[in-house]
């Protein structure tokens, strides 16, 4: 097999999306704990809401949707290359793909999510 896959693109891909995956797990098992405290009736869970509407929260909400939005998209890049055997050679051009892909998407969706912060009355 060609040795064109590491280093560089190939590497960066393979970092980012071990760390995407990780995140998103956090934020799962963050999520289970939230959900576990409607355990404790739902006055607990409504006190817990206020974390919902920290600035350092709506952040990391954005930063999850990144996550997904990146590690969804190198993915698909994933599934090319294991099931096409010819797209070894062009793992660079899919990467960069996948960049511009995750832009083109995520830029128009952090700016719906951040509009009630940024242009607030």
């Amino acid at each position: 097999m060609l040795n064109i896959y590491r280093g560089r693109e190939g590497m960066i891909s393979w970092a980012l999306h071990r760390l995407t995956g990780l995140g998103v797990l956090l934020f799962l098992l963050i999520h289970i704990a939230d959900i576990y405290v409607i355990n404790y009736g739902p006055e607990a869970f409504d006190e817990l809401l206020f974390i919902y509407h920290n600035p350092f929260f709506r952040a990391m909400e954005v930063l999850l949707v990144a996550a997904l939005y990146y590690h969804g998209l190198n993915g698909l890049r994933i599934i090319a290359i294991d099931f096409w055997d010819r797209a070894v050679l062009y793992q660079r051009q899919l990467f960069w793909a996948v960049v511009i892909a995750f832009f083109v998407t995520f830029i128009p969706t952090a700016i719906l999510m951040l509009r009630p912060v940024l242009w607030a009355n």
